[in-house]
C-alpha cells in the first residue's frame, strides 16, 4: 500500500504525482522523466525515481532524503542522485552519517552541488538546467530541457541513403535544438521569471503561490513566498501551455484560490491553470 495519497495529473504524455501544502510537505514526481522535484517525506511512490532535484534544504522539502536514499539501497537499486545547492551538501552528509550509524549500515548517495547556470544530464537527450530563485540564500529552480536535432531545411526531401551519404562526407545535416519541457520554481519570493527564456517558454510551469488574501502580503514577504498580487501579473507574461500551482497555505482553500485567480487573470491564462491539490486530482 502506498505511504501517501498523492495528487495525480496527466498532461499530454507526462504523468505528475505529488503533494504540496505550504509548511507541511512538498514533493513533485515525474516518473517518465526519472526526476522528483524536492522529496518531502519520501513517499514510497517516488523511491524508484533515480534523480531528486532539491531546491533548498527546508524540512518540508527535504525531510525524507535519508529514507529515500536508504530505501533505494534496501530495494537493491543504484544510489539515488541528489542535485542540491552547495550549502546543503555537508548537512545532508551529516544526516546520512547519523542515520547510517543508527541503522547500522552506510547509506549510499550521489550528492551533486549545483548552482545557477549548471547543467546535469538526466538522460542522453534530457538535461536539468539550474536557475536562481529567491528563498534561502542559494535556493535554485530547475528546468528540464529536451535536446534534439532538426534536419536543416535544405536537406528536406532527400532520401535516407542520400542523407547517409552526406554524413559520410562530413556534411552537418541537422541543427541542435533545445525544448524546455518543465520548469519547477520551488519556494520563491517574486522574481520576474518571464525574463528567463527557458522558464518562460517551458511547456509546463510548476510554480508556488502560497498567499492570496490582502492581509497576508507581509507574511509572503517575511517568508519569501509568492503572493497573488505579484503572481497573477507574472503569469500573464509567461508563455507556458500548462501551469500547475503548488504550496497553497492552509489559510486558503483551493476553491477560494481559484475564485481569486479567475478574477485576477485573463480567461486564456486561467484556462492553463491546474491546482495540484485540487480534490479532483487526489487518488
Amino acid at each position: 500500500m502506498p505511504s501517501h495519497n498523492l495528487a495525480h495529473i496527466t498532461i499530454d504524455d507526462l504523468e505528475i504525482y505529488g503533494y504540496s501544502v505550504g509548511g507541511e510537505e512538498t514533493v513533485i514526481a515525474m516518473p517518465q522523466l526519472d526526476v522528483c522535484f524536492d522529496i518531502g517525506k519520501a513517499p514510497d511512490q517516488v523511491i524508484p525515481i533515480s534523480h531528486v532535484l532539491l531546491t533548498h534544504g527546508h524540512i518540508d522539502h527535504a525531510a525524507g532524503i535519508a529514507y529515500y536514499l536508504s530505501h533505494r539501497a534496501f530495494c537493491g537499486q543504484s544510489p539515488g542522485t541528489v542535485l542540491t545547492p552547495p550549502s546543503t551538501i555537508e548537512p545532508i552528509r551529516q544526516i546520512l552519517e547519523g542515520w547510517g550509524r543508527l541503522d547500522g549500515s552506510r547509506i549510499p548517495a550521489k550528492l551533486v552541488p549545483v548552482s545557477p547556470g549548471d547543467e546535469f544530464s538526466i538522460k542522453p537527450n534530457l538535461v536539468a538546467r539550474v536557475f536562481p530563485t529567491k528563498h534561502t540564500p542559494d535556493a535554485v529552480g530547475f528546468c528540464l530541457i529536451e535536446k534534439r536535432k532538426k534536419l536543416k531545411d535544405r536537406y528536406r526531401g532527400l532520401t535516407g541513403p542520400e542523407l547517409v551519404d552526406l554524413k559520410k562526407q562530413g556534411v552537418i545535416i541537422d541543427t541542435p535544438i533545445q525544448i524546455p519541457l518543465v520548469s519547477y520554481l520551488g519556494d520563491t519570493h517574486y522574481v520576474d521569471y518571464s525574463r528567463l527564456d527557458d522558464v518562460a517558454n517551458s511547456r509546463i510551469l510548476i510554480a508556488e503561490c502560497t498567499f492570496f488574501s490582502d492581509e497576508h502580503v507581509g507574511r509572503a514577504d517575511a517568508g519569501r513566498h509568492m503572493h497573488i498580487d505579484e503572481f497573477a501579473p507574472l503569469l500573464e507574461r509567461m508563455n507556458n501551455k500548462h501551469i500547475i500551482i503548488t504550496h497553497l497555505s492552509r489559510r486558503t482553500s483551493v476553491g477560494q484560490a481559484k475564485k481569486m485567480l479567475r478574477k485576477a487573470l485573463s480567461e486564456a491564462t486561467f484556462k492553463k491553470i491546474t491546482f495540484l491539490m485540487d480534490r479532483c486530482n487526489l487518488q
